[in-house]
């Protein structure tokens, strides 16, 4: 079978990489279905997982424990394969409020009516690329295992049309209409048609053209791509596949089928609420269901319409739901695709966790009279679900967690760097000293000071999201460019951020736990991590090995510990540090090497075309000086033990 990947690179596998990429290939043809790839950061372990998916042949998931790291690797996978389909997904649940309800205050919170257009492109991109074609490869957040409509309507809605096709333009638009493409005549926009005579403009939702159909008598005369300002021909073709603009789409009788049975569940909960004397929640939930049912009966759609999902697909009441896994291919009934699962020791707990999480605001809501209780079975996959739904699967972590270690039939190693760099050295400062008056927030000011002035960059690790923000407040009344990143920033600001801190719009970045997993800045030349004597999940071992990574890309890279003793989990972070060090060195050493920094183009991350060609981020948010007042909010005496008020 001929190779469906092509991966371009001005790279060759080097250090440790050829021996990885061969015993990760022998694992998969002997059939294990779980590896993991143990790879220090910095060596490359994107590349060897890349070449692992060419030689393998077959469709990929990538799963990235959050959006900052998807949209990276989603911007690595895309230059490796470059005429190959790579799409970037993150679900609904990445970028929107979720529908809540607080009982204590009697609150509730309405999910966030409002799309992040270019996200739905990216994501109608991936799920018809995966029905259309072998050669894909999907870089997804872990929210990829929540509930995402029924593939097998999807695909059958899709609209196939071929030059001289016999159609008659009524049966056209009707079509459409019930593919839930939206009708105008102004401006045609995503997941919209326009109809001028014969003559129809449609802009499918997963793209950035638009068709335009001529009709002749009852047939389809021509099939062009248009320029949608200027209406130039940009290509001719002889057929096309548009997939609809949402993924909940049902056929007529399904709909009808689920009115019925939504109307039949809705009687059954009203009789419940009424025998329970509980009229409020009676009268709230016939309000909003029959408000939807309306809704579906004229329009086949409904805001919130993901809630009615088991009616709509005819699944169980506790049957799994059809996340993007199930748009990935089957054969003889078993997954047909590879899974890496990035930065596994974060990632996996992220997706064993979350359909508790998921389950524990459903059924307030549900209780509340909000929603029906076949909302419940709008959620994301238990981890056994997942389990059955992906293919074999290949852990990549520098930290490997427990799961890994029990499950995996191989641990393959990559300690050694292509580029030579070594594990960074590690220097432990006191975070207070009372008689000198000194200060971990002083001593980093004059290192970022220092290394501000040679056009380096700084990574400052903290305890909390204020604490970020007020060092960073800090450091620009210091006339030390700064900013912060935490998980309150959004998604394409994430991106802006860490693009121009490699360009270097500001030289010290700030964050507490994002600053961590995956992040390739090879610019950076010092950590700094405070308080990394505050034992606990931010401050354990894989989290201070995680978070000094991203000092080893460069030459001059150097880490600083801020404690006032060394912990349990200090002391193994550094002395697995110092065991990778030694075996680098001596390899140096024997092959003649010289270590050099990564060098990697800056751009833009997802690389989409309406993303800005300028920094737009910080077009709007320019460094500007801020009135400081130290006696509330200077970050060296929040915390008591850095220092008195």
């Amino acid at each position: 079978m001929a190779n469906i990947f092509k991966l371009k690179s001005e790279f060759e596998a080097a250090g440790d990489q050829p021996q990885a990429i061969e015993k990760l290939l022998k694992g998969l043809e002997a059939g294990f279905d779980y590896q993991t790839l143990l790879g220090v950061t910095g060596s490359g372990k994107t590349f060897t997982a890349a070449k692992v998916i060419a030689a393998y042949n077959k469709p990929a998931l990538v799963i990235a424990p959050n959006k900052a790291l998807a949209a990276q690797l989603y911007r690595e996978y895309k230059n490796f394969f470059p005429e190959n389909a790579v799409h970037f997904f993150v679900s609904y649940y990445d970028y929107y409020q979720p529908e809540a309800y607080l009982p204590i205050t009697d609150t509730y919170i309405d999910k966030e009516a409002m799309i992040n257009e270019e996200m739905d492109r990216l994501r109608h991109g991936a799920t018809s690329a995966l029905l259309s074609r072998r050669d894909v490869i999907i870089v997804a957040s872990v929210s990829c295992i929540y509930n995402l409509g029924v593939p097998l309507n999807y695909l059958g809605a899709s609209l196939h049309m071929e030059t001289e096709q016999v159609i008659t333009r009524q049966d056209l638009i009707r079509q459409l209409i019930s593919m839930q493409f939206e009708r105008v005549n102004g401006e045609v926009q995503r997941g919209q048609f326009r109809v001028r005579g014969d003559v129809f403009e449609i802009r499918p939702m997963s793209e950035n053209v638009v068709y335009r159909l001529d009709l002749e008598g009852q047939s389809v005369k021509s099939l062009n791509i248009i320029d949608n300002t200027t209406k130039n021909i940009l290509e001719n073709l002889e057929e096309i596949v548009i997939f609809p603009p949402k993924h909940f789409i049902s056929t007529q009788p399904q709909i009808e089928q689920a009115i019925k049975n939504i109307e039949e569940e809705l009687q059954d909960r009203l009789a419940y609420f009424k025998k329970n004397e509980l009229f409020l929640e009676a009268e709230r939930l016939e309000r909003r269901t029959r408000y939807d049912l309306e809704m579906l009966h004229t329009l086949g759609y409904c805001h919130g319409i993901e809630n009615y999902s088991r009616h709509l697909s005819g699944k169980l009441a506790g049957e799994a739901p059809d996340p993007l896994l199930s748009y990935f291919p089957l054969k003889d009934g078993k997954p047909d695709f590879l899974t890496i699962i990035d930065e596994s020791h974060i990632a996996i707990p992220q997706i064993r966790g979350m359909y508790n999480g998921d389950r524990a605001r459903k059924d307030t809501l549900v209780k509340f009279g909000w929603r029906l209780p076949s909302a419940l079975d709008n959620r994301p996959l238990k981890f056994t679900e997942f389990q059955k739904r992906v293919g074999q699967v290949i852990c990549t972590t520098a930290t490997p967690g427990d799961y890994e270690k029990e499950h995996s039939k191989q641990i393959v190693e990559q300690i050694i760097r292509p580029t030579g760099l070594v594990d960074p050295e590690i220097e432990i400062r006191p975070v207070y000293d009372q008689k000198t008056d000194y200060s971990q927030i002083n001593d980093i000011v004059k290192e970022a000071e220092k290394l501000a002035a040679k056009g380096e960059r700084v990574i400052i690790n903290t305890l909390t999201k204020k604490q970020a923000e007020d060092l960073s407040l800090y450091l620009n009344n210091k006339n030390i460019k700064a900013n912060y990143l935490h998980s309150d920033v959004k998604t394409f600001e994430r991106t802006d951020i860490l693009k121009a801190f490699r360009e270097g719009v500001f030289d010290v970045l700030i964050g507490v736990n994002l600053l961590r997993e995956g992040l390739d800045l090879p610019e950076v030349t010092l950590v700094a991590i405070l308080d990394a004597d505050r034992e606990g999940f931010l401050r354990s071992q894989t989290s201070l090995m995680q978070t000094m990574g991203r000092a080893a890309r460069n030459v001059s890279g150097k880490i600083i510990l801020y404690a006032d003793k060394e912990t349990d989990s200090m002391k193994r972070a550094i002395a697995e540090s110092s065991r990778r060090r030694k075996l680098q060195l001596a390899y140096n050493e024997k092959h003649g090497i010289q270590p050099k920094t990564v060098i990697k183009k800056i751009e833009s991350m997802l690389g989409l075309e309406e993303e800005r060609e300028e920094n737009e981020y910080f077009k709007q948010n320019k460094h500007k000086p801020q009135k400081y007042d130290n006696r509330k909010d200077s970050p060296t005496r929040r915390r008591g033990r850095n220092g008195k008020k």
